[in-house]
């Protein structure tokens, strides 16, 4: 009873977490993020105590333990951090992050991967379809003018990551479709993922698909060729077929994306690997200065989510990363590992590395598996984590609300071939112990993005400073919220309520000079 529980909470929270986003513009990415890290953290609770209210052993495989030391380094780090606010908050994405491979990975032991998969898939085509919607002409508040098609992701290069992450677990539950009306609409929804990336121009995700495909094919020729029943040979070849026509729809059906150039798609294709200009020399420029930033604090980085509040110290001149106020343009550096290298440390990203390396060694073991359901489901890890090792180099993947989910999930639903190398007893008041863990754990994410909305919603629109005073309680770590109103409080003339927000505003961001310019207007 508890697996299918799960498996529904997993299911249901896939596709919540594409669809979740406000209106609120004036909190650009964070109306996307904020919503979908709501959703991320109640799966992750619901489904893990599910699964732990009932359960009387864990197994732990050597992933586990890592992803587990991984988890505890960076609760570690995030104590030493400047922004403790930033930092509890990637701290808990990663934690619900890992409690959904933990949850899918237990789901796919009771034999049902195959639903998961398939839910976990559809996401990603119901991603691509909001995408599409917004190529061709549909307006909404809650899509994002900016970084178009990214549909209720916000940016193009978000969906196009979640399209190309979900790729492997597309062509699994495509070659084991069960009936030709299956078989059917599987071609399609991949079809759709492929009109929705050539779309995106996303090079991160461009240059992902073409790994995955090396990878993917004399895999998959090995696999093939010793089914006999559920994955059949002649569906094979229809499946690049299915990717190509959606391919040429999207080229050549007129949309509304206003690209600067004439020839986008062709140009995007002759620049991804391009690092002598443009976003690809800035990439090198911020992976230099971020490899140095890194050597300063080589034990426990700067504190998870602290990228933005420590680089600018470390900033060359010129450097494209950096906005006019001081700040960076993002909140995160342009790749994963770069981020838990220097946010986490020298450790917490060997370990990371060696659970990525477990996964690909459970996937290898698996493909000498009897069943040829677990040789494809080993070919799907073993794609999907080559996926996410080139699409997480070049930019912000597992950081983020939806790929942790539906990434992590995904991992956790192929890799059922680990071997339990340990198992712990929790009967009795241990498991009373754990599940209080767990619920204290998941209500205190689900409380933090929960004030977060309110505060949003109270901010968004509005110039009353009681009003605003509210959203900064609600919010306390809002660095936008405390600037809004020091900036107001100073328009007033009241100086002392201006410092305070002021100062609060810059020990968040202390390389910031918006709250410094109301500091000086004051006589500080």
């Amino acid at each position: 009873m508890g697996v299918w529980l799960a498996l529904r909470i997993l299911q249901l929270g896939a596709v919540l977490v594409v669809l979740a986003a406000t209106p609120w513009k004036q909190f650009d990415l964070d109306r996307f993020f904020v919503p979908k890290e709501l959703v991320l953290h109640a799966t992750a609770l619901l489904a893990t105590l599910a699964l732990v209210v009932r359960a009387r052993r864990l197994p732990l495989a050597r992933v586990d333990q890592f992803l587990a030391l991984f988890l505890a380094l960076g609760a570690l780090a995030a104590l030493f951090s400047t922004n403790w606010w930033v930092a509890q908050r990637a701290v808990m994405v990663s934690l619900s992050g890992a409690a959904c491979f933990w949850a899918a990975r237990a789901v796919s032991r009771a034999g049902l991967t195959r639903p998961l998969a398939a839910t976990l898939a559809f996401a990603a085509v119901l991603g691509a379809i909001t995408s599409l919607l917004q190529a061709y002409g549909i307006r909404t508040e809650y899509f994002s003018l900016n970084r178009a098609p990214g549909g209720t992701f916000g940016n193009r290069n978000f969906m196009a990551h979640l399209a190309v992450i979900a790729m492997p677990a597309l062509l699994y539950v495509a070659l084991g479709a069960k009936t030709r009306g299956s078989w059917i609409r599987w071609c399609i929804g991949l079809g759709i993922v492929a009109a929705a990336l050539i779309l995106s121009r996303s090079r991160a995700a461009w240059l992902a698909l073409i790994a995955c495909a090396v990878v993917l094919l004399p895999l998959g020729f090995v696999v093939l060729r010793r089914s006999a029943g559920t994955v059949r040979w002649r569906r094979a070849w229809k499946l690049p077929f299915s990717f190509g026509l959606g391919a040429v729809a999207a080229l050549v059906l007129p949309n509304t994306l206003d690209w600067k150039s004439d020839s986008p798609y062709l140009d995007t294709a002759r620049s991804v690997v391009n690092y002598r200009e443009g976003s690809g020399k800035g990439r090198l420029v911020q992976y230099g200065n971020t490899l140095r930033m890194s050597s300063h604090h080589p034990l426990l980085g700067v504190g998870p989510g602290n990228w933005s509040v420590v680089y600018p110290k470390f900033a060359s001149p010129n450097d494209p990363s950096l906005a006019d106020n001081g700040m960076t343009s993002n909140p995160w550096p342009s790749s994963d590992w770069m981020t838990f290298l220097s946010e986490r440390g020298f450790v917490a990203f060997a370990v990371i590395v060696l659970a990525m390396v477990s996964l690909v060694a459970d996937g290898l073991r698996g493909l000498g598996a009897r069943d040829e359901e677990e040789r494809l489901a080993a070919v799907a890890l073993i794609g999907t984590v080559v996926v996410l090792l080139v699409v997480g180099t070049f930019d912000a993947v597992l950081l983020l609300p939806l790929p942790a989910l539906i990434a992590w999930s995904l991992l956790g639903a192929f890799s059922r071939a680990g071997r339990e190398r340990h198992v712990v007893e929790i009967g009795g008041e241990r498991r009373l112990a754990v599940l209080v863990a767990i619920a204290l754990l998941g209500g205190l994410a689900i409380a933090r993005s929960t004030t977060q909305l309110l505060a949003m919603e109270l901010f968004n629109g509005t110039t009353r400073r009681a009003t605003l005073e509210q959203a900064s309680s609600y919010d306390p770590g809002s660095y936008r919220i405390h600037l809004r109103l020091a900036q107001a409080y100073l328009a007033r003339g009241s100086c002392k309520q201006a410092s305070s927000h002021a100062r609060a505003a810059r020990r968040l961001f202390p390389n910031s000079g918006e709250p410094k310019v109301v500091l000086r207007a004051c006589g500080s």
